[in-house]
């Protein structure tokens, strides 16, 4: 931590974002005087409050009037807007302001990092190697980008190790400013247009991260070919699959009783029966890639088979709330086309032959136009189609752009059926319809999907349809 010797005081603008709030843990568990701004208060800020970093929720400049600029260092995310007006203060009296992702690329060069980037899956695969590797002998440190029901936070630290493993994000080029040691490339597909402008531009991104590894680069095998090109000349790229041969691949895939079996093939042999902790069938996939880099890492065959079998999950990324003969309830963070038809592909392969609600919170005013045909056509695949209104998050609002304009472009087959609902409507309108449809003799199996505050509702959905149907 030499670089940060001079260094007292970390201030975080947007201290309740997952990515801000491991960076903000981890230099309080290091001894640094730690304090932060946010717009609103989150179970997240209780918790950092709780761990003692002072979170501001108002404009006020009391919290920064006393900070010594030559000792301070502003971490910003952009979800704050430009002219907040501590930030705008901030900026007036010169402080050295770094960008999130600047902060961690300083941190990952005093460590051998294990980077997990992609469009979908990243976090997910990253937190499940974190996982892999933290129970080994190999042990790992991990900023993770959600919150590991395992551990219940985001944050790992582990003095054994000089391992850290990161999520790799790719808005506005963040992970540019990474150095991985090994990294995982799950997915490449269109997004955040907004800042790339086009997908080449956005694919190219991520061919100038692949020239940033080091040791190896572990990708899904459909991507070799656009990034195998992009690496560096000491740099091995190995190739992951589900159903083919690879480098690394699974296969003798096996449902039974809501659980997933497989085989595990590595370089050096195969591992049978491999139970997945959480059932989705994209985790499949993901299990593959963080198993692989756990392995090149050195961790036994029989630590990567209890690491994936006791895997937990992460908060929202398909979560099973409720598992009853008539009625499932499952979250999951989606808010791409690729990430819902995964999430729904995965409960429709757990719950066959039940109808299947969806309820989806679009993300983004620009993510929703520029993905929109996208949206529509894997929405069309649910029995039942419940929009919120969008979720702006950063921005503001484009003209013709909403849900009802979504909710117009998807086509649903006779018989079935979409809405828009009200976010404090919600709750209502799915206990209405769960009891319709269990007293007409039909299982049901609701899912919520979503990256905007549709997570605030889980669990009062899920009290509220286990206490009324008591299933």
């Amino acid at each position: 931590m030499m670089i940060f010797e001079h260094i007292h005081t970390f201030y975080f603008l947007g201290i309740g974002g997952i990515g801000m709030s491991a960076l903000a843990r981890y230099f309080a568990a290091k001894g640094y005087n730690v304090l932060g701004y946010d717009r609103t208060e989150s179970p997240l800020t209780k918790d950092l409050e709780e761990e003692g970093i002072a979170v501001q929720y108002d404009d006020s400049l009391d919290f920064v009037k006393g900070l010594d600029k030559e000792r301070t260092i502003v971490v910003r995310t952009p979800a704050v807007p430009e002219d907040a007006p501590v930030y705008v203060w901030l900026r007036e009296q010169n402080f050295t302001i770094k960008k999130r992702a600047e902060v961690l690329g300083m941190v990952t060069r005093s460590a051998r990092a294990l980077c997990v980037a992609g469009t979908h899956g990243k976090t997910t695969t990253s937190t499940m190697l974190a996982h892999i590797l933290h129970r080994s002998h190999v042990g790992a440190n991990a900023f993770l980008g959600g919150i590991a029901n395992n551990y219940h936070t985001n944050l790992l630290l582990d003095a054994r190790s000089d391992l850290v493993v990161v999520e790799a994000d790719e808005f506005d080029r963040s992970f540019h400013h990474l150095l991985p040691y090994i990294s995982v490339i799950t997915s490449m597909d269109a997004d955040h247009l907004d800042i790339y402008g086009t997908e080449d531009a956005y694919r190219e991104s991520f061919a100038q991260y692949a020239g940033l590894v080091k040791q190896a680069l572990v990708v899904k095998a459909t991507l070799y070919q656009c990034l195998v090109d992009a690496v560096q000349p000491q740099c091995r790229v190995y190739t992951y699959a589900v159903g083919e041969k690879a480098d690394f691949y699974a296969d003798n895939i096996v449902v039974k009783d809501g659980a997933i079996y497989f085989d595990f093939h590595t370089p050096s042999g195969v591992m049978s029966n491999v139970k997945l902790g959480v059932p989705a069938w994209v985790n499949i996939e993901n299990s593959v890639a963080a198993m692989a880099v756990a392995y090149l890492m050195g961790t036994h065959d029989d630590e990567l088979r209890d690491g994936v079998e006791s895997f937990a999950g992460v908060y929202r990324r398909f979560n099973v709330h409720i598992h009853m003969p008539q009625l499932a309830y499952v979250d999951d963070y989606a808010h791409h086309p690729e990430e819902l038809r995964a999430s729904i592909g995965s409960v429709k392969r757990l719950y066959p032959d039940r109808y299947m609600i969806g309820v989806f919170q679009p993300h983004l005013y620009s993510r929703t136009r520029d993905l929109a045909d996208g949206f529509a056509e894997v929405l069309s695949e649910l029995d039942e189609v419940v929009l919120l209104p969008i979720y702006p998050a950063r921005e503001l609002p484009i003209q013709g752009v909403t849900s009802e304009w979504l909710l117009e472009i998807v086509k649903i087959e006779k018989g079935k059926r979409k809405t828009l609902v009200k976010k404090e409507e919600l709750i209502g309108y799915l206990q209405g319809r769960v009891d319709d449809l269990i007293n007409a003799g039909k299982a049901c199996v609701v899912v919520t999907m979503g990256a905007g505050d549709i997570d605030r509702l889980v669990n009062d959905i899920t009290q509220t349809l286990i206490y009324e149907k008591n299933v």
